[in-house]
């Protein structure tokens, strides 16, 4: 599992490394890591001399990246040519002192500049100097902004990361500039990085939705104690931020079967979901059900989807009876009309199912039954919305988030998805290209962000399959932070299996599920 520590976690881990360290011991730990990153990153073609462009900013973040120039022109037995942008007024004069003495090549890129909007503002010649070497460049290494630096970048620093070549290796050192460090809000003006090279563990922004901008990640050990809090050596651990669930965990986490158990030790999960208009949601949510293992799978709805569901999938019986876990509102109509019966008897059932004390996944339409937390407070409770319903979830239920709309949650999933989170007193998977699963903040558990999907997996009917796979696991036991994030990757994997590099049907994702965790229970026993 990757784990990651909130900034205010690592910068308290570093002044207790700092207080029993020689002065400046981390950052030569930190630049010397990367330096070694970066020698490895070099073109292998010495018919030419590599090329290594530092986008230097002005605090610590800049003298990593200043003092990594220095050790790298000692590291690599060989010439290079290495040249310091600097993109602040504010210098680690230090770090650029070390690259003087390195003779690497100083260029001030602040000098006569890029201020304000105007296209047609006079440029300097350091500024085209550095254009043009960040053209033809081996490696960039973006050492702007570090952990301390908010959202957005300077109109300098994006007119020289629009001049770096197409074949440059990019290194984020730490973090992407421009980029919330703690992963809190997406989009906006940043680095995309190819590989970010950070210090001492994982922040947050490496794991969440920015993820996808920092690239391969690679960890440099710099000694920090991240274990304990800094109260005192006996004290208890500190806690991570953020985590994500990765390939190797799955066998520890899935639920396999022992020779004494049966259909109902495995779990039953029941399903009430769809309708006469959407009987397609209940088919997916059953078939990912009895395909991600579920000891037997109970179906509750009206004649039509039942009968689709009866010649498709003739392993799942009919009927309310005796379950461990339910999953509510694929494809439900939560507000039929009066004459229409059948609709609400499956409102009816749903209803009972959230007022029961059995674990609940509730999904699309079962959102619309929920007027607060279930009755039953210690109910195990997993909302499945994706940004558009949580938005308009909120919006009903929240007085604050009067007028909130999908765009707004798409900016800032983690702050809706916690508010949903306290006042229904549940676990919220939030979905999208990353999935969030977020406990409520009572619970002092770490949010997860799961990124496993293709966006060939963005298609209708995908989030039914999620939900009969995450519904399984609940009815296997699995907490609901646990069954969301491990639903969340099993369904990606699953999906790129169904069709690598292509299209897929939600349907497929849902077969291909026994063969994706039959290959990654397998990959833990080959690696043990």
């Amino acid at each position: 599992m990757i784990q990651a520590w909130s900034v205010d976690d690592v910068r308290a881990a570093e002044e207790r490394a700092m207080a029993q360290l020689p002065d400046g011991e981390l950052m030569q730990r930190a630049a010397t890591g990367l330096a070694q990153v970066v020698a490895a990153r070099l073109p292998d073609d010495t018919s030419t001399q590599p090329l290594v462009v530092a986008l230097v900013g002005g605090g610590n973040n800049g003298g990593d990246a200043l003092w990594a120039l220095a050790h790298l022109a000692d590291l690599v037995g060989e010439p290079l040519d290495l040249v310091a942008v600097l993109t602040s007024e504010h210098r680690h004069e230090e770090g650029l002192r070390a690259a003087r003495r390195a003779e690497v090549e100083i260029v001030d890129a602040t000098r006569g500049g890029s201020k304000g909007g105007s296209k047609a503002r006079r440029r300097s010649k350091a500024l085209d100097h550095a254009v043009e070497a960040l053209a033809v460049a081996d490696v960039v290494l973006d050492g702007v902004l570090g952990i301390g630096g908010r959202p957005g970048l300077p109109d300098l620093v994006t007119e020289l990361l629009e001049a770096i070549g197409a074949d440059a290796h990019v290194i984020a050192v730490d973090v992407p500039s421009g980029v919330d460090p703690m992963g809190e809000i997406v989009g906006g003006a940043g680095v995309f990085a190819d590989e970010t090279v950070t210090f001492g563990c994982a922040k947050p922004v490496h794991v969440l939705g920015t993820a996808s901008r920092c690239g391969m990640l690679t960890v440099v050990d710099i000694g920090l104690d991240l274990g304990r809090d800094h109260a005192s050596a006996s004290a208890a651990r500190t806690a991570p931020a953020a985590e994500r669930v990765d390939h190797d965990d799955v066998a520890a986490l899935w639920p396999v079967p022992g020779p004494e158990d049966d259909k109902y030790s495995r779990g039953v999960v029941g399903v009430v979901a769809g309708g006469e208009v959407y009987t397609g949601a209940p088919l997916l949510s059953v078939t990912a059900a009895v395909c991600a293992g579920a000891g037997m799978v109970r179906y509750v709805g009206p004649p039509g989807p039942t009968q689709l569901v009866r010649a498709e999938v003739p392993e799942a019986v009919h009927g309310t009876g005796r379950v461990q876990a339910w999953v509510v509102g694929p494809g439900l109509d939560a507000h039929p009309h009066s004459w229409d019966q059948l609709g609400l008897a499956q409102v009816e059932a749903a209803r009972r199912a959230l007022d029961s004390e059995l674990p609940c996944l509730v999904d699309a339409g079962g959102l619309d039954l929920l007027d607060g937390p279930r009755t039953h407070a210690g109910a195990r409770t997993l909302l499945t919305p994706h940004a558009g319903e949580l938005a308009r979830l909120l919006a009903r239920l929240d007085p604050e988030a009067s007028g909130l709309d999908r765009e707004r949650v798409v900016v800032e999933p983690l702050r809706w998805a916690r508010r949903a989170a306290d006042l229904l007193r549940a676990t919220v998977l939030l979905k999208g290209s990353t999935t969030y699963v977020v406990p409520p903040p009572a619970s002092g558990l770490a949010v997860r962000a799961q990124a496993d999907a293709p966006a060939w997996a963005g298609t209708a009917g995908s989030g039914d399959v999620l939900a009969g796979l995450a519904g399984t696991l609940l009815a296997a036991g699995l907490d609901p932070v646990d069954a969301g994030s491990l639903a969340a990757l099993v369904h990606g994997v699953a999906a790129h299996d169904a069709n690598p590099g292509g299209p897929v049907r939600a349907l497929e994702i849902a077969q291909q599920v026994p063969r994706t965790v039959a290959r990654l229970l397998a990959r833990a026993a080959e690696v043990g």
